[in-house]
């Protein structure tokens, strides 16, 4: 009998970052262009292919953990097939050979195009042979590949840029991704011309280090330029950026922002540290200095901009003194939204040699503090944000069937909190309504419609 893949069901199950999920709705179109018949739950396919992260330790316990839940499907009398795929795809194929007979392909982060066909040779392959799709060519082509999107109606992510140059010790992104390949500016605009053209309202941009956009294309970062090609774009109405390094944001990128109409005042600074002693052993570019003055520029130019950030607690040879600069450091700089992570040592950095770890108690102990320390300071900015009106791209509807609930440009998709909130008027996912905000929690927002959606 002839190879149907019409009769054939996938699924994906993404886990990871924003980038990884980019990735899985780009095989998802891989697969939808061949012919597959693609489904949202694993019960219902034939093929479920597992997306997988492997940045941190925690990463590589729920990808397995996922991978082990998912092979339980194959015990039925339904013939499936389970394929891993993405990071620790990439690095770990032969441990996953060995460890786990229950899968039956894997594919690399640089084979993503190539999905449909492992996907087919595996089909037609006896139980036990493993297909795989595996490349050191690291490329930036295979994203301008068609999409399925599944993210909310109106929003979306594009990513600009895969891989990293950056070398931050304690990292194992350029091991696994390798160096920083930019996309075209063409291609970025053209893709965000079909996003709009499929209704997205709002992109959020997104690469291992945004603010270096360009610069192997031209040899110098040119975010700025491809913003302004972006906003000329009819029907997107928010862009967001993701993952902006502070030693990158020049006068020229905070002017961009401040002027545009259509660019969100949403800095995100993935900061990780403040003491300079720290900085420099985690191999990141700039110093405190460098750091404190870009966030006042910054807060100068554009008042109404959230800031958000990460941390990382126990790196190795962090002193009392080290912690207490960087919580003094969180206190006095307010930031918006500060997510707060404990030091993992990852197998072929520099970091995890280090002398001077810190044992996991210190660790804990520092993670509570700060984390309670954040949380704190997150509530507060919220609460200076009851009485503004605020335009939220509509998400669903919540349990109880009372609230809608969406986001502003003050919340970035999967990071940050929700804004729960009445309407008179019926909406639909995508739907864009001014919203008054009335009650501020740890993380969430709620409020009431102000207007209609046709109206805003």
């Amino acid at each position: 009998m002839a190879f149907s893949p019409d009769k054939i069901k996938t699924a994906i199950v993404s886990l990871g970052c924003a980038k990884n999920l980019v990735d899985s709705e780009l095989m998802l179109g891989k697969l939808r262009e061949r012919g597959f018949d693609t489904v949202a739950e694993t019960e219902d396919a034939d093929v479920i292919i597992v997306n997988t992260c492997a940045f941190i330790e925690e990463a590589r316990e729920e990808a397995i953990n996922t991978i082990l839940e998912l092979a339980e499907l194959k015990k039925g009398e339904k013939r499936r097939l389970l394929v891993v795929a993405g990071c620790l795809a990439q690095r770990y194929s032969e441990e996953i050979k060995a460890e786990l007979p229950e899968v039956d392909a894997i594919v690399g982060i640089n084979s993503v195009n190539e999905i449909a066909d492992v996907v087919e040779k595996a089909w037609s392959e006896a139980p036990g042979e493993v297909e795989e799709a595996l490349s050191d060519n690291y490329g930036a082509s295979y994203m301008n590949g068609p999409r399925v999107l599944s993210t909310p109606a109106g929003s979306a992510y594009l990513k600009i840029a895969e891989g990293c140059d950056n070398r931050c010790s304690f990292c194992a992104i350029p091991l696994i991704r390798g160096r920083m390949r930019s996309r075209t500016p063409e291609d970025i605009v053209s893709e965000a011309k079909e996003l709009a053209a499929e209704g997205v309202r709002e992109v959020n941009i997104i690469a291992q280090d945004t603010t270096k956009y360009g610069k192997d294309l031209f040899g110098e970062p040119r975010l700025s330029m491809l913003l302004k090609k972006l906003e000329k774009i009819d029907g997107l109405e928010l862009i967001r950026l993701l993952y902006l390094y502070p030693d990158e944001i020049d006068d020229e990128l905070i002017d961009t922002i401040a002027s545009s109409k259509k660019i969100a005042h949403y800095i995100d600074l993935p900061l990780q540290h403040i003491s300079d002693t720290l900085l420099k052993k985690m191999n990141r570019r700039g110093n405190s200095a460098q750091v404190k003055s870009v966030i006042s520029k910054l807060k100068a130019k554009i008042p109404d901009c959230i800031f958000r950030t990460t941390f990382i607690v126990g790196f190795p040879g962090e002193t009392d003194e080290d912690f207490e600069e960087l919580t003094a450091f969180v206190r006095e700089y307010d930031f918006d939204r500060i997510g707060v992570f404990k030091y993992s040592p990852e197998e072929g950095t520099p970091a995890a040699k280090m002398t001077g770890q810190v044992p996991e108690k210190v660790k804990q102990e520092r993670y509570d503090i700060l984390y309670s320390v954040a949380q704190r300071i997150s509530h507060l900015q919220s609460n200076k944000r009851i009485g503004q009106k605020v335009r939220v791209i509509t998400e669903g509807v919540s349990e109880d069937g009372i609230f809608y609930y969406g986001r502003s440009y003050a919340e970035a998709p999967d990071s940050d909190g929700k804004i729960f909130f009445t309407s008179e008027e019926p909406l639909k996912e995508g739907d864009i309504v001014e919203v008054k905000l009335l009650i501020a929690e740890d993380y969430d927002m709620t409020g009431s419609a102000t207007g209609s959606a046709a109206e805003n």
